[in-house]
C-alpha cells in the first residue's frame, strides 16, 4: 500500500510526528517493532522532567518552550492530565558550566529562576541536605511530564486524524529511489513519497540501510523508586530535581501519589545491543548501590528500595540531538541520538519533523542539531 509518509519508529518523537503529519492531511503510516508505549524505549518509567533554563545550552530553549505549549495543547485536546507543575531544582557548584548555563539561559529568555544558597535549599526542602559549596537553581514553572501517557495521547489523536499505526512490525529493509520510499517488514511491503526515521536505539542500524553511519551508542540505564517520608517528598511540596555532584549527575522526581521518590543517574551506563536481552534492574552489580549512595549524601529521608527499572539512552558523542534531513534524500527526515534528555522536546520535535517533510524547513532553528557535525 502507498502512503504520503511512513514513520519508522512510533515512540516519543515518531508518534508526535505521525499525529502532526496526519493532521496536515498527509496519509501517514506509523511502524513500530513493539507497541508504544513500551519498555524497550527511552520513554519507559512513567515520568520525565521538563525544564526550561537549560543546563545543556541556550540553543535548546526555544525548542523546549514550544514543546511546553504543545504539551498544553495535547492536554486540552485529549482531556488527559499530562503535566505536574512541581518545579525543578537544579543543584551544583556555583561556577560549574551546568549551573552557569542555567543562569545564563534564564536571563537570555527571561525565564523564572530562583538562585538560592545551600542553607536556603536545606531550609525550604527539609528532605534535602546540601553541602555549603553547592547552590540551587529553582524553576517554579517547570515540572514533570507523564511520559507514557503523553505517547498514548498522541497515539489517540493520530488515530483520530486517520493515521495507520501498525505495531509489532519490524522493518527489515528500507530504500529510497526515484519514485519514493520502499519499506519491507517481516510480512508486508509499503511505499511512500517521504520517510521519517525516529527509531531510538535502532536508528543507527536502520540509517545504515540508507548510507548513513552516525555515531549513535545505545546504553543501558537504570532508575528506581524508594520508600520516602511523604511529608518530605510528596509532589505537592517537593520538586523534581537534577544534581551535578562529585558522585555523578543524578536526577529524580518527588513521590507522586505515594509512588516513592524516583531517582536515576544520567551519566555513565553500559553499552548494549538493543536486539539482545537487556539485564533487568538489580541484575548488574551496583544498580541499587549507585543510587543509594546519592540518596545517602543528599536525601537521607529516603528508606528502602521499592522497585527498579531499566531504559535505553541513545548517545551521540556530544550528547546533542540529531534532527535533520538526509544529506542525499530531501524526502527523508531523521530524529535520533537524544542522549537521555530528549523526551521533554518530543512534542516539538514531532511538529518539526512534519514541517521538514511538508516544506523542508522548520519554524524553529534546528541548525545546532544538524548531522553535518558527524559527517566528514
Amino acid at each position: 500500500m502507498h502512503y504520503d509518509v511512513i514513520v519508522v519508529g512510533a515512540g516519543s518523537m515518531g508518534m508526535a510526528a505521525g499525529y502532526f503529519l496526519a493532521k496536515s492531511g498527509k496519509s501517514t503510516l506509523l511502524l513500530d517493532s513493539f507497541t508504544p508505549p513500551h519498555n524497550r524505549g527511552s520513554h519507559h518509567g512513567d515520568t520525565r522532567i521538563i525544564r526550561y533554563a537549560y543546563a545543556e545550552g541556550e540553543e535548546y530553549v526555544p525548542l523546549v518552550l514550544r514543546a511546553q505549549k504543545l504539551w498544553e495543547d495535547l492536554e486540552n485536546a485529549t482531556g488527559r492530565p499530562l503535566f505536574l507543575q512541581t518545579g525543578v531544582l537544579n543543584v551544583g557548584e556555583e561556577k560549574s558550566e551546568f549551573i552557569q548555563n542555567i543562569i545564563k539561559s534564564s536571563k537570555t529568555y527571561s525565564l523564572p529562576l530562583e538562585v538560592i544558597d545551600a542553607n536556603e535549599v536545606n531550609k525550604r526542602w527539609a528532605g534535602i541536605s546540601l553541602p555549603e559549596d553547592y547552590i540551587g537553581c529553582f524553576e517554579p514553572t517547570s515540572g514533570v511530564l507523564k511520559s507514557e501517557a503523553c505517547i498514548e495521547a498522541y497515539r489517540e489523536l493520530a488515530d483520530q486524524e486517520g493515521a495507520t499505526i501498525i505495531t509489532n512490525s519490524r522493518v527489515k529493509e528500507m530504500s529510497v529511489h526515484d519514485n519514493g520510499v520502499t519499506i519491507k517488514t517481516n510480512n508486508e511491503t509499503f511505499t511512500s513519497d517521504s520517510l521519517v526515521v525516529s527509531a531510538g536505539a535502532w536508528s543507527g542500524s536502520l540509517l545504515s540501510k540508507l548510507g548513513l553511519q552516525l555515531p549513535l551508542t545505545p546504553v543501558r540505564k537504570t532508575f528506581a523508586w524508594f520508600e520516602a517520608e511523604e511529608d518530605l517528598y510528596r509532589h505537592q511540596t517537593f520538586p523534581a530535581f537534577a544534581f551535578e555532584t562529585t558522585l555523578g549527575l543524578y536526577y529524580g522526581f518527588p513521590s507522586i501519589n505515594g509512588s516513592g521518590l524516583k531517582v536515576g543517574r544520567h551519566d555513565g551506563g553500559e553499552r548494549i545491543n538493543p536486539d539482545e536481552s537487556i539485564p533487568g534492574f538489580g541484575e548488574n552489580q551496583g544498580d541499587e548501590g549507585d543510587l543509594v549512595q546519592f540518596l545517602h549524601h543528599f536525601m537521607p529521608g529516603t528508606k528502602t528500595l521499592k522497585t527498579g527499572k531499566t531504559c535505553i539512552y541513545t548517545l551521540t558523542p556530544d550528547e546533542k540531538f540529531v534532527i535533520d534531513i538526509h544529506p542525499d534524500y530531501p524526502n527523508v527526515a531523521i530524529a535520533a541520538g537524544f542522549s537521555g534528555h530528549g523526551f521533554k522536546f518530543s512534542s516539538a520535535v514531532g511538529e518539526a519533523l512534519s514541517q521538514l517533510i511538508i516544506s523542508g524547513k522548520t519554524k524553529i532553528d534546528l541548525s545546532p542539531f544538524a548531522m553535518s557535525r558527524f559527517i566528514k
